[in-house]
């Protein structure tokens, strides 16, 4: 398991990290989201030994973390940490070598992984030569080469296509059946919801939410409703106490949101009163509506 507890970073006047913690376990995929700049870069770099805290701690497995520990890391970074004009094959099997696998054994995951990537048509290509794609995948497997134990990796789905993604996100299932703690970052939480167990939401260095994906969907669905309501004036749930609009006004349906103490059967009342009730039920939760409510908090 990883743990990040009680991170705190600043740069000058401004605070990148406060208080951060959570935990990774082992053999799961988990989501770190957040908006430009809430500080999940800066989690990552200090995770990886690229920054130090100014307080706080990261262990893994119940230990501080040191050099050793994390010579057994993979890292992908937002920004291509390629060497531009090294031939695929030979970056990935240099890359094992400086994390300690002997020449035989490297060169032969370069080329496993080389296969798994999609890559075998351009093992001998530079990598400058390559799409932007080609050398999104080049850079995973650089963090893959050496099977690690933990994969951080920053927004590894940036400027893939769907294939690419389908790939990625394969790799990374796979990784984590086999025991791998791997967290990763993206903007596009589409693919977050659908592949991550559990997610931490950080804004402004902070963690506004966390927990398990489906947990997190239940509470939130539990406090929206979706009623659609013939023939209804637009604001005819106003009259009800402790019950807001969401938005997402489609037709005669809308989208409202239940305080502490509203109740759902004053909801429907009032929707009676109003019109005829086509729907009435709990709106299913997106991690895109849990996000933006815990950034606006």
């Amino acid at each position: 398991m990883l743990e990040l507890d009680a991170l705190s970073r600043r740069y000058g006047d401004v605070v990148a990290l406060d208080d951060l913690t959570f935990e990774v376990p082992t053999g799961q995929l988990f989501g770190f989201v957040g908006p430009n700049g809430a500080g999940k870069t800066t989690a990552m770099r200090i995770v990886l030994g690229v920054l130090e805290p100014d307080a706080g701690h990261v262990r893994w497995q119940g230990a501080e973390i040191d050099a050793g520990a994390r010579r057994d890391f993979g890292y992908m970074p937002e920004e291509r940490g390629l060497y531009p004009k090294m031939r695929v094959g030979d970056q990935l099997t240099y890359m094992a070598r400086l994390h300690g696998v002997e020449a035989a054994e490297a060169q032969a995951a370069a080329d496993r992984w080389i296969e798994r990537l999609g890559l075998s048509e351009r093992a001998d290509t530079r990598v400058e030569e390559l799409s932007l794609g080609n050398q999104q995948r080049v850079q995973l497997g650089v963090a893959l080469v050496h099977e690690p134990s933990l994969l951080v990796l920053d927004e590894p789905f940036s400027g893939l296509d769907p294939g690419g993604v389908d790939v990625l996100a394969g790799v990374l299932a796979e990784r984590a059946e086999d025991g791998v703690a791997v967290v990763f970052s993206s903007h596009q939480l589409e693919l977050v919801e659908r592949l991550c167990r559990s997610v931490a939401i950080v804004n402004d260095g902070r963690l506004v939410a966390s927990g398990p994906v489906e947990e997190l969907r239940r509470k939130h669905a539990s406090r929206m409703l979706r009623v659609e309501v013939e023939g209804a004036s637009e604001d005819w749930w106003s009259e009800v106490p402790g019950v807001a609009g969401a938005g997402d006004r489609e037709g005669a349906g809308v989208l409202l949101e239940l305080h502490e103490g509203a109740d759902d059967q004053q909801v429907l009342a009032a929707a009676a009163r109003a019109g005829r009730v086509r729907h009435f039920g709990r709106a299913e939760a997106r991690l895109a509506d849990i996000f933006r409510e815990a950034i606006s908090a």
